[in-house]
């Protein structure tokens, strides 16, 4: 495919995601919370199969990472207050206070440029890092909120069950993805040749997770994911 084909493609698919749980989470359907951690989980994994439309050109990880540049961009404008959107304050703040999009979604989305221009489909890592920050700490929110009585000992605003949807979902979504690149041909070596270290970086990135580090895991989780990943993959 045309990668500008692929480009506008890949820009309508997220906006219409975003859009679809800003108007959810304005309604009152569902709430903000629920809201931010949908858009949270489900952003990364549409975004990396969205890579799939693109020929892999010099130039394309630098034209798939207009998408969520521009929705960081956007970001940007309404944590300021320069472009007032009620709705995505609303999907995407614990709050309600719009200069919170200047931390967590603000990163998020900044994570998403670096490790789409710097690991593109050239390597797994890139996307086994997406898919801990998307589907393990989104899980952990979610799962850690309804059922986290058990405390962390070292961070009282962790659980124990938070902690297992970040191991668990941090694996699956990164099995699951990395299976379609291998399924692809992208990725060359045998699927389950990927499973131990995916279970390793899930783990770490679970651990770094946990820590007491408030609004800056997005980073951190990250980080711990792309480090394990130069050693194991």
């Amino acid at each position: 495919m045309n990668n500008f084909f692929a480009l506008l493609i890949t820009f309508g698919i997220a906006l219409l995601w975003l859009r679809i749980n800003d108007f959810a989470a304005h309604k009152g359907w569902i709430s903000s919370d629920l809201s931010r951690k949908i858009i949270h989980m489900g952003t990364g994994p549409i975004f990396v199969l969205c890579w799939l439309m693109f020929r892999d050109t010099p130039t394309a990880p630098y034209l798939a990472a207009i998408v969520p540049l521009a929705i960081t961009f956007q970001f940007i404008l309404v944590g300021t207050g320069v472009i007032r959107d009620e709705a995505a304050v609303r999907a995407m703040s614990r709050t309600g206070d719009r200069r919170e999009i200047l931390r967590g979604p603000l990163f998020y989305g900044l994570v998403f440029v670096l490790l789409t221009i710097l690991y593109w489909q050239r390597s797994p890592i890139g996307i086994v890092a997406l898919m801990l920050m998307c589907g393990g700490d989104g899980l952990a929110d979610i799962l850690g909120r309804r059922f986290g009585s058990g405390k962390l000992p070292w961070n009282q605003h962790k659980s124990w069950m938070g902690s297992l949807a970040m191991f668990l979902g941090g694996f699956i979504f990164g099995a699951g993805i990395v299976m379609v690149y291998v399924l692809a041909g992208i990725f060359p070596h045998p699927y389950t040749g990927y499973l131990a270290p995916l279970l390793l970086i899930a783990l770490g990135g679970t651990l770094v997770e946990s820590l007491p580090l408030k609004d800056i895991d997005n980073l951190t989780t990250t980080l711990a994911a792309i480090i394990l990943g130069h050693l194991l993959l």
